[in-house]
């Protein structure tokens, strides 16, 4: 908690110092010009301040609670980078500033005093306020990388005690700070800090989907270092640097510390007082021996700081091997599962899985008895050492090894005792999968015979030149095929055919080569002839025709079945509530509809599967399920019409799609829920 509480710590000390010298001189200069009346339009402006920077937190971690998870990665990177940019500009500007800070200020008090109480109030709460919002953003970010709120606290908290206690004794002239030395000190270690949050910012960035490379790890160091360990930990928390990092983060971490910290030293020393003045002519001076400075690179202190850590951490690892003491290695075979393994202390565990085999395996931490899972690792190759996390309570716990091509290896079992419950995961096999994919099957088969009769009907409809009587009879047959969702994926090109989407056609929806649904829908609400439309709604019905015949013999994977529950949903998000597929009829909450249709039919196939593993959310998923299509009949006209997407009110709109947004983080833990693990 401490390692993940000082670099809060030092942020709370630096703001706290200069919001508190600032309040400290206007209280000074109001009692000495005997003006204490006044005071309260000091603490007035100082509590506005703090209330505003309170607030500012609180609205970060409200509008990241709100988003998805790639998201909330994404929304954090992106405010790690504006804190970086906080405290850079911060760290140069209180070094310029630091010598001259106390009588800049009192020209503001003085000023201030002269132009009434408005203005008084105007300068506490300026002072005050930029650096509480300057702390709260750099705090919220420390505690997104800690994955803590205590430690970042505690030490925010600490810093600006500190700072007020500093301050006062300033105030009562029982103590004298050298605010030069300080903040040139206190600037260079938050150099230091502020390159691993933007290391950690750029990490998270990728991990949401806007930068690249997420995958091309520079290094990984985690078989050979324990992440849990103090050293990890402490190195971690301090300066943000991991186990694992990509080549991004390596790169900005060492560029930005090279780049900001040399400009931060040439500054310093810029900023020393010159040498006296060589003496007039004439005039007679005690001659004294010179001084000879010694001369040293300018690169030398940031090279330093940049190559100590790296050599510290080296030292650490070869002397201790990279491991704590008591963390034993666990092999991984056909013939030597668990090996090493003894009884584990309670909490969370690191294990050290080495493959002393010759095939790649998978290795489960299991429940003996049920088989539930308590941690696994995927693909881990011969000659390997991966580290596997997991947290123990009471209970007997086993490794089962599951060699590529052989047959699963079960260890010993040992009993723990004196920890807490535990939840574990109880594994899915391909074969628990079966009888939902036939159920499931059944009703796509069913639902095809049904597509075609309405996709004939509809054809007939052009044929006979009735055009009123297709546009009924298109919305009847597309949103039969969009409740077959789950499905697309098996479809293969039949799925481009019967419902793609105009984009990447030259002509776009009038491209000789686009056909399908939509291609017929813009035609009926743009007043084309029934004889322009005869060849799109042959090619429709040969093509509904073609999936039928075809889908008995279509691979579907079981795997894909839990995968299936959100990507319907995903889709509907990103194409029918914005209105991007819309052709012209307005009915994409229609289609939306009968998308949350296939998404409740796929749930009822996997709902024996899902209860007993997690009751609590399928609850939740039942729950959000009913919000969402009630959101969505409401806008079902009385005469059968649809409200179109954009004609929506914006407050219900936005239901709309935060009723789907949340669907969509109760649905996002089936797939690994109900993901096909060997161990079973």
């Amino acid at each position: 908690m401490w390692d993940e509480a000082f670099p809060s710590f030092l942020i709370g000390l630096r703001e706290g110092l200069e919001a508190g010298l600032i309040v400290s001189i206007l209280v000074a200069t109001l009692v000495r010009s005997e003006q204490k009346h006044r005071l309260p339009q000091v603490w007035t402006g100082v509590v506005a301040a703090l209330a505003l920077a309170l607030s500012f937190g609180s609205v970060l971690t409200f509008t990241a609670a709100k988003l998805s998870g790639p998201a909330q990665e994404a929304f954090g990177g992106c405010l790690s980078l504006i804190a970086v940019a906080f405290v850079t500009a911060m760290v140069f500007w209180m070094r310029k500033s630091a010598r001259n800070l106390s009588s800049d200020i009192r020209e503001k008090v003085t000023a201030a005093l002269a132009m009434g109480a408005g203005t008084l109030v105007l300068t506490s709460f300026l002072a005050v306020g930029r650096e509480g919002l300057e702390t709260s953003l750099f705090l919220w970010s420390t505690i997104q990388t800690a994955k803590s709120s205590t430690g970042p606290l505690i030490g925010g908290a600490v810093g600006l005690v500190l700072a007020a206690g500093l301050c006062w004794g300033l105030y009562r002239r029982v103590l004298k700070i050298n605010l030069t030395r300080f903040f040139t000190v206190t600037g260079a270690v938050l150099i230091v800090i502020a390159a691993g949050v933007l290391s950690y910012g750029l990490r998270d960035l990728q991990e949401g989907g806007v930068l690249p490379g997420g995958h091309a790890h520079a290094f990984d160091l985690s078989g050979s270092i324990d992440a849990s360990s103090w050293y990890a930990t402490l190195v971690q928390g301090v300066f943000n640097l991991t186990v694992t990092m990509t080549w991004l983060q390596v790169v900005a971490y060492v560029v930005y510390l090279a780049v900001v910290m040399s400009l931060f030293v040439v500054g310093v020393r810029a900023g020393k007082p010159k040498p006296a003045a060589e003496p007039v002519a004439g005039e007679k001076t005690e001659e004294k021996p010179a001084a000879v400075e010694p001369t040293r690179p300018r690169w030398v202190v940031p090279a330093a700081l940049v190559a100590v850590p790296a050599v510290v951490a080296g030292v650490v690892i070869a002397v201790s091997d990279g491991k704590p003491a008591g963390t034993a290695t666990v092999a991984v075979s056909e013939t030597e599962c668990g090996k090493g393994f003894t009884v584990p202390q309670p909490g969370q565990q690191v294990f050290q899985m080495h493959n002393t085999g010759d095939k790649t395996s998978e290795v489960y931490l299991i429940n003996p008895t049920s088989g539930s899972v308590y941690g696994e690792i995927e693909g881990l190759a011969p000659a390997t050492t991966r580290a596997l996390t997991a947290t123990i309570g009471t209970g007997d716990y086993a490794w089962r090894c599951v060699p590529t091509g052989g047959k699963s290896v079960t260890s010993a079992a040992v009993h723990v005792t004196g920890g807490a419950a535990v939840k574990s995961v109880i594994p899915v096999a391909e074969d628990d999968l079966k009888a939902p994919l036939d159920a499931y099957k059944e009703y796509v088969g069913k639902g095809l015979t049904t597509l075609l009769a309405q996709t004939q009907k509809l054809q007939a409809d052009i044929h006979g030149g009735d055009l009123n009587a297709a546009k009924a009879d298109w919305v009847t047959a597309h949103t039969q095929y969009a409740s077959l969702g789950a499905a697309y994926g098996t479809f293969a090109d039949f799925d481009k055919k019967i419902n793609g989407r105009p984009d990447g056609y030259a002509d776009k929806a009038l491209d000789k080569d686009f056909s399908g649904f939509l291609r017929l829908e813009y035609g009926l609400w743009h007043g084309q002839s029934a004889a322009d439309l005869t060849p799109v709604a042959d090619q429709l019905a040969e093509d509904v025709a073609g999936l039928g015949k075809a889908f008995p013999t279509q691979e579907f994977d079981p795997g894909d079945l839990p995968l299936r529950t959100h990507e319907i949903l995903e889709n509907t998000l990103q194409f029918e509530l914005t209105g991007d597929t819309d052709q012209g009829s307005g009915t994409n909450l229609a289609t939306a509809q009968a998308n949350l249709a296939g998404t409740q039919e796929l749930l009822t196939v996997l709902q024996p599967l899902i209860k007993p593993r997690s009751p609590e959310l399928l609850g939740k998923i039942d729950a959000g399920v009913a919000r969402l299509g009630a959101l969505l009949t409401a806008a079902h006209q009385a005469d059968g019409s649809w409200t179109p997407v954009d004609r929506l009110a914006p407050a219900t709109r936005a239901r709309l799609n935060a009723a789907t947004g949340q669907l969509l983080e109760d649905l996002a833990p089936v797939p690994d829920l109900l993901e096909i693990r060997k161990s079973a």
